[in-house]
């Protein structure tokens, strides 16, 4: 705890807002999208979607791929549990609506389906956008499955296995705009889903990675990707981190306050 609150402190001491910012392309994101808000209609189905899986009692086995949960100490758990505590929140899910609203990508890649709060986020904002999301728990991604049809989520492709198994033979070959990375937390993984993933990008693409200061670890797993000789501007917000690899930009880091 005490390491986490070190973090933030650290993080909050060294962030701007938008009057810090000179670069256009991060400048425009940040005022009218990261600070944007608006109410959007979309968000009534989003909290619907959100408060229904936090009213579910039902129990599952929960198979862990990555780190493991700071939360929990049994795999049986509560889907209102899950939600509540490993779930997107609402905050964060309005957001990625409205990022995914904002870049308007064709073609999404998720790792790390969970219950699908994310991914119902992420169909929101680009109806008519394909979406390939992957889960390694089975029974999670059944209940997400669930979801998805009975909100009429229909541009979901929803995979079940872990992505280092399936990413060659799934999505190699695809080219995907914006790829959200929610799965192992922890940094050989985040490391090795990223070098993977860089096959599939282009000049456009944006990446978001979820909690990258949950850990030392992930810290660490973070300020790798930033020095990466394709990064050219990065975002931290504390909860995500968002990539870039827009040639045209000089490379530079920005830390903002969301």
């Amino acid at each position: 705890m005490f390491s986490r609150i070190a973090s933030y402190l650290k993080f909050f001491l060294k962030s701007k807002n938008h009057h810090g910012v000179h670069s256009p392309f991060v400048f425009n994101l940040v005022t009218k999208c990261l600070y944007d808000k608006k109410n959007l209609p979309e968000f009534s189905t989003l909290e619907k979607y959100r408060k229904e899986l936090l009213s579910n009692e039902e129990k599952i086995h929960v198979t862990d791929f990555g780190a493991g949960s700071k939360v929990f100490s049994s795999h049986i758990r509560q889907i209102s549990k899950i939600a509540h505590y490993a779930g997107i929140s609402k905050k964060r899910a309005e957001l990625l609506l409205r990022l995914t609203q904002y870049f308007q990508p064709k073609n999404i890649l998720e790792l790390g389906t969970s219950l699908g709060i994310a991914t119902s986020a992420l169909s929101l904002g680009k109806p008519n956008s394909t979406i390939t999301t992957f889960e390694g728990c089975k029974e999670t991604l059944n209940i997400a499955k669930e979801m998805f049809e009975k909100y009429e989520l229909k541009n979901i492709r929803a995979l079940e296995g872990d992505f280092q198994q399936t990413y060659f033979s799934e999505v190699q070959k695809s080219v995907f705009d914006l790829i959200y990375f929610d799965g192992n937390h922890t940094k050989e993984a985040t490391l090795s889903y990223f070098e993977a993933c860089l096959s599939s990008i282009h000049n456009d693409t944006v990446l978001i990675f979820d909690d990258i200061h949950w850990s030392k670890s992930m810290e660490e797993a973070w300020e790798e990707i930033k020095g990466h000789e394709k990064v050219t501007v990065t975002i931290d917000t504390y909860q995500w981190g968002l990539v870039f690899f827009r040639r045209e930009q000089e490379k530079e880091h920005f830390i903002i306050r969301v």
